[in-house]
Order: structure tokens, then C-alpha cells, then sequence
């Protein structure tokens, strides 16, 4: 399977950890939850300061966040997007964006390994991306059983 992120790091160090995790997150979570093959998903490592930005511009909110997704289909067809076989065009399904010292930060905060909560933040985005949210309590308890699910599958569990 060739990979399906294409990733960008915005003023933070390249780092060759990070590909490969994101590499092993990604492809995991198409190959269960994707069948057209020429999809990908946009990702970017960045700060703070530049997750801030991307808030405020985008949703309005003036403050840093760990993780924003930003879908390129809505929920209503992302579904037909994905299980399309027979699609030729490559296309991206949307981008995530990383904040790598909030990612850091928070494995502290909560206990467990840096790769644990990278992991974490690419397959919440990743389910965003898929038309999951946790707004209501309904639906956050569908989106956190798949992120559970796919995190056991790629043995990045709780401590």
C-alpha cells in the first residue's frame, strides 16, 4: 500500500519518527475504512503560535488547539467519495493540522507516550475527516469507540 499522507512540517524540525508513525496510523486507518485507493489526506506539524492562526482565520476562535481537521466533503458524501472503487482522480479528503508541542504537552498531562497521543490526534482528525463528531453525546460516543477501536488495532493503548 503506498501512503496516504502527504505531510508537511510548518516551523518545527523535520523529524523521521514522526513520518513513519503517521505513515503506519494513516495507512491502518484507510486500509479499514477506505476503498477507493486515490484518496490521501493532508497533514501539517506545526506550533502554537501557527495552530492560533489556522483557528482564528478558519473558526473564529482566537486560541491554540491541539488538532483541526478540515474536511474536503461533506458527511452526506464522504461515504459514496470513499467506497468508490472505480474513481481514477486523486483527491485529497481533507487536512489535519498538528500542534507537536500541544501533542507533547498533553502525553505528559495525561500519562502516556508521545507516539500514544500523536497517534491519538491523527485518528480523531481522521474520523473529522470521515464525518464523525462529538458534539452531541450520541455521536461522541460513535466517533470515541472507532478511535478506540483503531488505536487497540494499531496497539496504541492507555497506559
Amino acid at each position: 500500500m503506498q501512503n496516504k499522507a502527504e505531510i508537511d512540517f510548518l516551523e518545527i524540525e523535520e523529524k523521521q519518527e514522526y513520518i513513519d508513525l503517521i505513515n503506519e496510523v494513516i495507512n491502518k486507518c484507510f486500509e479499514k475504512e477506505i476503498k477507493n485507493k486515490n484518496l490521501y489526506i493532508s497533514i501539517i506539524l506545526t506550533t502554537p503560535e501557527n495552530i492560533r492562526k489556522y483557528n482564528n482565520e478558519y473558526r473564529k476562535i482566537d486560541k491554540e488547539t491541539d488538532v483541526l481537521s478540515f474536511p474536503m466533503f461533506e458527511k452526506e458524501d464522504i461515504e459514496k467519495v470513499v467506497n468508490d472503487i472505480n474513481s481514477q482522480i486523486k483527491d485529497v479528503i481533507g487536512d489535519i493540522i498538528i500542534s507537536i508541542p500541544k501533542v507533547q504537552e498533553q502525553a505528559i498531562e495525561y500519562g502516556h507516550s508521545f507516539e500514544r497521543e500523536l497517534a491519538y490526534m491523527l485518528v480523531h482528525g481522521f474520523y473529522h475527516l470521515m464525518g464523525y463528531d462529538h458534539i452531541v453525546d450520541t455521536d461522541k460516543q460513535e466517533m470515541r469507540k472507532k478511535e478506540e477501536e483503531m488505536l487497540n488495532t494499531l496497539n496504541y493503548t492507555r497506559n
